[in-house]
């Protein structure tokens, strides 16, 4: 099968349109054909050259779209089907059994090789070069072969224009604060960055019953944007003084709970600084930063916990529907901080992002989906 896909060949490129050919569909793998995906800051890493890679590429994995055809061991899944797309795991490990497939003892091979567990590639260019894909989902393309694992099932009337970005951005923001740090109702919470990943973060701080939700950024245009969210508190770090902020809000305790989605190595410690005794911190960002600190001054005298949590520590098949669910009940809109580009225009959607005009760029791949609803773009 030809498709168009949109093509990382070296560091900090753009990337071109191109056309390519499908390799052979596997058993366990699917055809889908791509409706929207998210541009996500991973994938911004990548193109910067900050992820190491082997290119040519295709980037993309907060894909949406549609089942075009199924391998011969795929079940549950049919021909027609909505699905979001989410990280592939294997299934079978001790961190997928234990209902943690982020823990996946396969992770990286599976989602940051850039080719099967055979070493066999999904993307073919025209003169024969193996092209890579990313997360086996490589959602960039008109058309892709993805994992069953990948597949999250929707329902019909969800609009897969919108829902791509639950599959990383939103997911590990908000999995972040349910499964990782599990705040306690009433609970004091700052969340460094308000990106997507940060803003997922806020609402579902929201929804788990914080009482004080402390947004941290250096824009007062996206400050203003998490007031709309939920958040209790906005902090300008830049032209306010964050610790004597936090010791104002939290009656000088300091706050329970803390988020980093900045990778900025000062901010990654001032979201440890800012925890009262017996707060965790969670940095979440990736990023080629370090962070230093005392471990007995910064952590143990406090009784801090610093945690990693990867994607959000969430089963795809069980969050994301479930923040669908909470986008229905009006308590995760994130349709708010989103803007639509097409396909040919995924060069300014990356820019966009990158200098943070746009919080969550999703650029529609199938402008027939859905045509009696158009969109603005």
């Amino acid at each position: 099968m030809k498709v168009t896909a949109a093509v990382l060949n070296g560091v900090n490129e753009d990337y071109k349109l191109e056309q390519l050919t499908l390799g052979e569909l596997r058993p366990d793998e699917v055809v889908v054909k791509m409706v929207a995906s998210g541009i996500c800051h991973s994938d911004e890493t990548v193109r910067l050259g900050h992820t190491p890679y082997a290119l040519p590429a295709v980037l993309g994995h907060e894909g949406a779209g549609i089942i075009e055809e199924i391998g011969s061991a795929v079940k549950n899944f049919a021909v027609g089907d909505q699905v979001v797309l989410g990280y592939n795991y294997c299934g079978t490990c001790p961190g997928c059994r234990t209902g943690h497939p982020s823990s996946c003892d396969h992770w990286g091979v599976l989602n940051l090789s850039g080719v099967r567990e055979d070493g066999s590639h999904t993307f073919i260019k025209e003169d024969g070069t193996p092209v890579s894909n990313l997360y086996t989902q490589s959602s960039f393309s008109t058309y892709s072969i993805v994992n069953v694992n990948n597949l999250i099932k929707v329902d019909p009337e969800v609009d897969l224009r919108l829902v791509g970005p639950l599959g990383c951005g939103f997911v590990t923001g908000s999995g972040t604060v349910m499964n990782g740090l599990k705040p306690k109702t009433s609970s004091s919470i700052a969340i460094f960055g308000t990106g997507a990943v940060g803003l997922g973060a806020l609402m579902a701080a929201v929804i788990e019953g914080c009482s004080n939700v402390i947004a941290i950024d250096i824009h007062d245009s996206r400050l203003e944007i998490a007031k709309e969210l939920g958040a209790t508190h906005t902090i300008n770090s830049r032209t306010e003084n964050l610790a004597e902020r936090i010791a104002e809000i939290t009656g000088g305790q300091g706050v329970n709970y803390s988020v980093d989605t900045t990778g900025v190595s000062d901010v990654m410690k001032a979201s440890i600084d800012v925890l009262g005794v017996g707060g965790t911190a969670a940095p979440v960002a990736v990023t080629p930063n370090s962070l230093e600190m005392n471990t007995f001054m910064d952590l143990v005298l406090g009784n801090r916990k610093l945690i990693g949590v990867l994607m959000g520590d969430a089963i795809p098949q069980i969050a994301i529907p479930q923040l669908i669910q909470y986008h229905k009940e009006g308590k995760f809109p994130f349709d708010k901080l989103v803007k639509f580009y097409k396909f040919e225009d995924i060069n300014l959607a990356a820019a966009d992002s990158n200098s943070g005009k746009t919080i969550k760029p999703i650029i529609i791949i199938d402008e027939t989906y859905r045509k009696e609803e158009p969109i603005v773009f």
